[in-house]
């Protein structure tokens, strides 16, 4: 009787899920979406370790997401204020309108790709969609960078400073826009990272040099004068539109000050850009996401 139970147990070893997922015919996207929602719970449940492991045995905490912000706030202002003289009016307000969306890029990318490697136990372990672990990190980030926006609304109470009333109607589409571009890349480098590792080391630089490309510590306006009538390509960057839509809305800027004076269509028609760059790289995305995914418990 035992002989025969310990038969039972050994009939069912876990490398025979992935296996038969390896051999099965891979999902759709649809269906790769569909999966991603119906373990909607693990995502919550991932992102919440995700925030819990970061300030694990931390005094300060969430604190330390406040801090981020305040802190390059207090170096650029020095820098590009009192020692470069930029002549940008309120420079704190315009800084962090543009910084929290990039604080919110950069870290959600960078933990993104290395969410399955860094789940390695877990992975081999039991099979979920591979991509909630991708997706969680980005979401953990989406918490942080609503709790950094504390920071900026605290900037514009001291500073007395009002967004733009019909601006604010861009902040919805663009944090979509960005979430987008977001999960595309994250899921798809995460696969790729796990077969090659120095994916995540190119990164960092990449997104150093992405960040000043990207007009946060200075106006976009220089640019476009550079450029002239070829200023269509800094729009090659999906993120300067998302940036530009919460400067608009936030900073708020006197016509044609830092900012283009264009009207609300301008900054809609431009997000338009980036919702079709993000939806293509979640297409693109989720499909080599999926090509990849049947080697990545042995893989990793």
């Amino acid at each position: 009787m035992n002989d025969s139970q310990d038969d039972s147990h050994r009939q069912v070893p876990r490398p025979v899920a992935r296996r038969s997922v390896a051999n099965a015919e891979a999902p759709s996207l649809l269906q790769r979406l569909g999966a991603v929602w119906t373990y909607r719970e693990l995502l919550g449940n991932l992102t919440r370790k995700e925030l819990k492991v970061k300030y694990k045995n931390s005094i300060l905490g969430f604190m330390w997401s406040l801090l981020n912000p305040l802190l390059y706030l207090i170096v650029f202002s020095i820098v590009f204020q009192q020692i470069l003289r930029a002549q940008i009016p309120t420079y704190a307000i315009f800084l962090l309108s543009g910084l929290l969306v990039w604080n919110l890029f950069s870290t959600g990318l960078a933990s993104a790709t290395g969410s399955i490697v860094g789940n390695a136990s877990l992975v081999q372990k039991v099979w979920f969609p591979r991509e909630v672990l991708p997706l969680s990190s980005i979401g953990a980030a989406l918490v942080h960078f609503f709790l950094q926006t504390l920071v900026l609304a605290s900037a514009m109470l001291v500073l007395r400073h009002a967004p733009s009333p019909t601006g604010l109607l861009l902040i919805v589409p663009a944090l979509i826009c960005l979430l987008l571009i977001l999960s595309g890349l994250g899921v798809f480098l995460s696969a790729l990272n796990v077969k090659l590792r120095d994916i995540q080391h190119l990164l960092e630089l990449v997104l150093l040099a992405w960040f000043w490309f990207t007009p946060i510590v200075y106006e976009y306006l220089p640019i476009q004068e550079r450029l002239g009538s070829s200023s269509w390509i800094a729009f090659i960057n999906p993120v300067l539109p998302i940036v530009m839509a919460f400067q608009r809305a936030l900073y708020n800027p006197p016509s044609g000050i830092v900012l283009p004076d264009e009207s609300l269509l301008w900054y809609f028609r431009n997000l338009g850009v980036s919702a079709v760059a993000g939806v293509v790289l979640v297409i693109v995305g989720f499909m080599m996401f999926g090509r990849m995914e049947a080697d990545l418990a042995e893989e990793i």
